[in-house]
């Protein structure tokens, strides 16, 4: 069993680990219990009844959170040269092919996030061994093979996310910031749990959902009443 810090076990005598909380008390505990001297990022762990063994249970989508995660994302955008300024005026970071595909051949990931248009994602099938395992080769699904590139990287900067089952069907998704207010912190979280209740799979008969848990960077988990 993991040891923990004194300020660890400090936090967690606030929460009461046998009962479930709702949102709003949830939000209010997790506040309560940052120790670290960074802005901790709030974390939403929801185990499912899914299985990631069988097709018509995965699940895999996006949202825009209303209030956004609180971090910036770095987005980069393969498209044809005559359409990077475009993108950069939309607010993409990096925007290009030749550069953009010699830098990703070299093992240069300055980017979170990499979008690309249905026409352009085949040139990047020479370099899908090295973004596929850092979970950076666009896809429909992920939202990030798009027509309407502007479109897709001022969602971004606005708090689009991508969630998916993992291996042990659990979703795991940043939900926002430990300086966020209460007010900010539960309606995204609000809105999250939505979203993956709206993307159940037909696989899936009854419940989706079997146990929420809030957590900020380094802190205790707080269950969440689904």
């Amino acid at each position: 069993m993991a040891k923990h810090g004194k300020k660890y076990v400090e936090s967690k005598k606030t929460i009461d680990s046998s009962k479930l909380y709702s949102v709003a008390e949830a939000v209010e505990l997790v506040k309560k219990s940052v120790y670290t001297k960074f802005d901790p990022t709030i974390d939403i762990a929801i185990n499912t009844f899914a299985n990631p063994k069988y097709n018509d249970q995965m699940i895999r989508s996006t949202t825009i959170l209303p209030h956004g995660t609180g971090k910036t994302k770095k987005i980069a955008v393969f498209v044809s040269e005559d359409k990077a300024a475009e993108a950069k005026k939309a607010g993409a970071d990096i925007a290009g092919t030749e550069n953009l595909l010699n830098d990703i051949k070299a093992g240069k990931f300055d980017f979170d996030i990499l979008i690309t248009t249905p026409e352009n994602i085949r040139d990047l099938a020479v370099v899908a061994k090295q973004l596929g395992p850092k979970g950076l080769m666009p896809s429909p699904k992920a939202g990030t093979v798009v027509q309407n590139i502007a479109q897709a990287v001022e969602e971004i900067k606005k708090g689009k996310i991508e969630f998916k089952l993992d291996k042990t069907g659990n979703i795991h998704a940043p939900v926002g910031k430990g300086s966020f207010d209460a007010k900010k912190l539960q309606e995204n979280i609000e809105w999250f749990i939505k979203s993956v209740e709206e993307s159940k799979p037909a696989g899936v008969k009854g419940k989706l959902i079997r146990k929420i848990v809030l957590s900020s960077t380094m802190g205790p988990g707080i269950q969440i009443v689904c």
